[in-house]
């Protein structure tokens, strides 16, 4: 048997596993390859519904902002109308103030005296007028004082002044508070 030369048949074995490596790398390829573009099918498919299900999301934020806003308004209107329904209601409530407080000064004004001006600033009345002496204008300060919605009155000024034939008068200016929150006109 030593005359048997097993080189050629080395060479063929060697050949066809070099071959076969080649054609099992060759299919590798191929099948890795494969693998990659289906993989980069799945992430652009898995992309393209994350970008549609991103633009969805923003038209219903987009929807929701918008519905957000109409809500803020209505808020705003509201408050706009209960500050105007607490205004008319203050209104209401002191219609009557302006009456009550004129018809307590000629309630209180005694004989002889008179009012010249009325003016008011805030919740203070001013007061000027003509009395026939000075006992009717202290009479007068006694009966603001016991009015219930007036304060203490404060006399600012008396002048004696002559009333041609009819003898002296006495010319005064005085301020007084409303004693009551509501009291306003």
């Amino acid at each position: 048997m030593a005359g048997i030369n097993l080189l050629p048949w080395r060479d063929r074995q060697r050949a066809a596993r070099h071959q076969h490596f080649l054609c099992l790398l060759v299919g590798i390829a191929v099948v890795g390859t494969c693998f990659i573009a289906l993989g980069e099918r799945v992430l652009d498919r898995a992309t393209e519904q994350q970008t549609s299900r991103n633009a969805y999301l923003a038209t219903r934020i987009a929807n929701l902002d918008e519905q957000v806003g109409q809500i803020n308004d209505l808020h705003a209107r509201r408050e706009q109308l209960l500050a105007r329904l607490q205004i008319i209601q203050g209104l209401q409530g002191n219609r009557s103030a302006s009456v009550r407080l004129f018809d307590q000064l000629a309630r209180v004004l005694p004989d002889g005296v008179y009012f010249t001006e009325l003016g008011r600033r805030g919740k203070t009345l001013s007061i000027s007028g003509v009395a026939e002496s000075n006992h009717q204008v202290s009479r007068l300060l006694r009966r603001l004082a016991a009015a219930g919605d007036l304060a203490v009155p404060v006399l600012e000024e008396v002048k004696a002044q002559s009333a041609g034939d009819e003898g002296s008068a006495s010319v005064f200016r005085l301020t007084v508070a409303q004693a009551q929150a509501g009291a306003q006109a």
